[in-house]
């Protein structure tokens, strides 16, 4: 008792202590070379990279020979990306890309992350060379040809370090010579986006075919075979990195529910301006294991003239502007089955009919929303200031609502649930029948009165389950007021939010 009281106290400490102690080494059954001590908790992208760093270290001085470092998980999940920063940190280490080693002869149904696609044999005779003090001929892959397009000498590196990088990395055939394995996974919303960024460049695959074949080969084999190999590693990096803060000339929106005449409209737009009408449904998919209340990543699905694309964005408030970098892709409706294989679920089928008036400067929109059964105006573009000018133009300022179409139905949504309490729980909430014939007035007094006379205290346990989630609900209201409040006197002006997503795959 006293020894796993002891055990676990030194647990306690290596996890709170220096990021270097927590890495112990011990000695690999059966074997006189040392391996890492698994660490319990799954490590930030930056803070397993210095963990990795120091294993490195620590397993050469311990290790005669070559170190091998294997580093795994599924596409997109920034593998890659890791073991380049790990490169330059140290560049006397050597790379070894397990995508080199395809086999195109084993290519079936174009499935290129079946793992008997995998050279083994070259693989491991390369690596048994290294590990004999020689250098050796290793594969160079073209994949836009699908085929090996020759070899590159590889020397014994000076650190004697040798990172193996891919899918398969720790799998049971490479295992056994590992020193350290590292797994890397990242979330299927981002890691989708990152996929098909890079297939586009590397392969030159169109979107569409890209997303069919993550859900109908990728993910599976994923499922399958890439993810029991990772709960093996020593080191597990969660990498949360959004791919979208990557993207370059966002568009800025301000939105206003007032009513602006078009003649307004025409007097504040270039002469040479297009107008035109057109009616879109736009279809949310909520990624998997995304709460639809706090989330900022939806996928859109959107159907214009029998037309389909899909939209991959993100948004930021900043007050009263929303920053939305976007990429679009023309898809057909088929591909809808395969987003939902992959774990996406339809939040909301948006219908909107615009009145659209658009130069090469700016594009102003009056919608009519079927759902919300409203009119907004937006004002949108890339440049900035120019988009505040013409909003204030048309006498937009100190109207602007900061949220985005899904926002403002989520949030609706919340409001009927507000409205939908039993009379007991409204009194306690200070929610009277005047509040009620403004959504944004009992929201607004609902959440005040509950974070000021609840909040700390508590409700009583008597409460149904249904109050529960409703408070909770208003709880998460009251915690982030100011965004949905662009007019509140302690509002920051400023402030930008954008959360930084992504589950297992790539």
């Amino acid at each position: 008792m006293a020894q796993d009281t002891s055990s676990s106290i030194e647990s306690s400490r290596r996890r709170s202590g220096l990021l270097r102690d927590q890495v112990q080494l011990v000695k690999k059954k059966d074997s006189n070379r040392y391996e890492i001590l698994p660490i319990e908790d799954p490590l930030s992208f930056e803070k397993g990279f210095f963990i990795v760093i120091r294993a490195c270290q620590l397993l050469s001085q311990k290790n005669d020979g070559i170190i091998l470092v294997g580093v795994a998980g599924p596409s997109g999940a920034g593998k890659t990306v890791f073991t380049e920063k790990v490169l330059n940190f140290i560049p006397s280490i050597a790379v070894i890309t397990m995508d080199n080693y395809n086999d195109s002869s084993r290519i079936i149904d174009d499935n290129f992350d079946d793992p008997r696609l995998t050279d083994y044999d070259t693989l491991l005779e390369n690596i048994h060379g290294l590990r004999e003090g020689k250098s050796v001929q290793v594969p160079i892959y073209d994949f836009k040809t699908s085929s090996r397009a020759g070899y590159r000498t590889l020397e014994v590196p000076m650190s004697r370090i040798v990172i193996i990088e891919g899918i398969y990395a720790l799998s049971e055939k490479l295992r056994p010579l590992l020193d350290l394995r590292v797994s890397i996974t990242g979330g299927v919303h981002f890691d989708l986006v990152k996929r098909v960024l890079r297939d586009i460049q590397r392969v030159g695959q169109e979107p569409e075919e890209i997303i069919h074949q993550v859900s109908e080969t990728v993910y599976p084999m994923y499922k399958a075979f890439i993810e029991p190999d990772l709960q093996t590693a020593h080191i597990r990096i969660i990498n949360k990195f959004n791919p979208f803060t990557g993207f370059q000339n966002p568009t800025y929106i301000l939105k206003s529910t007032k009513a602006v005449p078009v003649e307004q409209i025409k007097a504040v737009i270039s002469e040479n301006h297009k107008e035109f009408t057109e009616e879109t449904y736009d279809i949310y998919l909520l990624p998997p294991g995304e709460d639809p209340e706090v989330c900022q990543s939806y996928l859109r699905m959107r159907n214009r003239d029998g037309k389909y694309s899909l939209m991959f964005e993100e948004w930021v408030t900043d007050i009263p502007f929303i920053i939305s970098p976007r990429i679009t892709f023309e898809v057909s409706v088929r591909l809808l089955g395969g987003l939902m294989a992959l774990g996406y679920t339809i939040a909301t089928i948006l219908k909107r009919s615009s009145h659209i008036f658009s130069d090469d400067r700016v594009c102003i929109k009056i919608d009519w929303l079927e759902q919300l059964n409203r009119k907004y105006i937006q004002v949108q573009g890339k440049d900035r200031m120019l988009v505040k000018y013409i909003a204030e133009q048309l006498g937009l300022d100190g109207s602007y609502i900061p949220r985005t179409y899904i926002e403002q139905i989520q949030l609706e949504k919340l409001v009927d649930d507000v409205i939908a309490l039993p009379d007991d729980l409204k009194t306690k909430l200070s929610i009277d029948d005047d509040s009620l014939s403004s959504p944004k007035e009992a929201l607004s007094r609902a959440s005040a009165d509950w974070r000021n006379k609840y909040l700390n205290r508590g409700l009583s346990q008597s409460l149904s389950n249904r109050r529960d989630k409703t408070l909770s609900k208003l709880t998460k209201l009251a915690v982030n007021s100011r965004r949905f409040d662009v007019r509140a006197p302690d509002s920051p002006a400023g402030v930008s939010n954008q959360n930084m997503l992504t589950n297992n795959f790539k």
